[in-house]
């Protein structure tokens, strides 16, 4: 739309000039040349100004320009009676140099563009890149998790694997059993779990013979003094159903006895307060620990801290 009023900018004012050139003939003689000239002026400078509001030009400069020329020219008026040769005035801008100035800008700015997407596109081949090698990195970390993964597990087996050789090499080996003390003190749990570490669990009595060959066991490595030593026996999850730790039912027990009275001794209905009939605690004392002088059995608070004694297969 601005490029058709444009064109009727340039082309209608040269028109009506045409015209009012071949109608008048006589009115342009009559006033002269110089005010056929004036008249030229006004409309090159109307179409000028017309043409700058147009693209959106300052308008001050073609209106400099023409005054310049006006100035110049009527000065040349006033010396034409002299002989002296009178000053070239300076072209004022026409439209076509407009035109050509503005088309310069624009393929200027079109260079511009074009540089910043050559640029746009080196930054988006350097983000591919780098999002390639985030990539190959979160590969590399999740594959070096997966390493230290199995290290560990490694790492376990062979602690496993040591502990049960100690127990075997350093222990009671009775059957497929070893047996080994540990005078480090422990609640009933983290024994347990100290025992599962090492590839084993508390030592599982499953009948007189294994008793007793702890109960020597441990005899010999404590004596000449009495300690409780925690086996791998409890009643957490009824009162009076006594389990393994693998969950197999008991079967066999060795609860201590209060001793029998003397021959000729009066009986007597209460129990003997330093050594009661076992088991006595109830729901305060759920865990079994062996006495290491007698092999006697005992029921203890789990949460007491006593030697426990590990068991591995062999």
């Amino acid at each position: 739309m601005k490029a058709a009023w444009l064109l009727g900018a340039l082309v209608v004012p040269q028109l009506l000039g045409f015209g009012h050139g071949a109608r008048g003939p006589g009115r342009e003689w009559a006033g002269g040349w110089g005010g056929a000239l004036e008249e030229e002026r006004q409309r090159e400078s109307l179409m000028l100004k017309n043409l700058q509001e147009v693209l959106g030009l300052p308008t001050g400069v073609g209106n400099k320009d023409t005054k310049e020329q006006q100035e110049e020219e009527g000065e040349e008026t006033a010396t034409a009676p002299t002989s002296r040769p009178s000053p070239v005035p300076s072209p004022s801008p026409t439209p076509e140099d407009t035109i050509t100035y503005i088309l310069g800008r624009l393929a200027g700015l079109d260079a511009g563009l074009h540089q910043l997407h050559i640029r746009l596109h080196a930054l988006d081949t350097r983000v591919v890149q780098l999002t390639q090698g985030l990539r190959q990195l979160r590969d590399a970390t999740s594959d070096t998790g997966d390493s230290v993964q199995a290290l560990k597990e490694a790492q376990v087996r062979a602690e496993q694997e040591h502990g049960r050789l100690e127990g075997c090499l350093k222990g009671l080996r009775l059957g497929h059993k070893c047996f080994l003390l540990s005078r480090d003190f422990e609640t009933q749990a983290a024994a347990q779990a100290r025992c599962k570490a090492r590839g084993g669990s508390l030592a599982q009595p499953v009948d007189r013979q294994q008793m007793d060959a702890v109960g020597r066991y441990l005899r010999a490595a404590l004596a000449p003094y009495n300690w409780p030593v925690w086996l791998g026996v409890n009643d957490r999850r009824s009162e009076g159903l006594y389990l393994f730790e693998n969950g197999q039912r008991v079967s066999f027990f060795a609860w201590h006895r209060a001793p029998s009275p003397e021959p000729g001794a009066r009986p007597s209905a209460a129990s003997h307060p330093l050594s009661p009939d076992q088991p006595n605690g109830g729901v305060l004392e759920n865990c079994v620990a062996q006495a290491s002088d007698d092999g006697s059995w005992w029921d203890h608070d789990c949460e007491r801290r006593l030697y426990f004694v590990c068991e591995f297969p062999f």
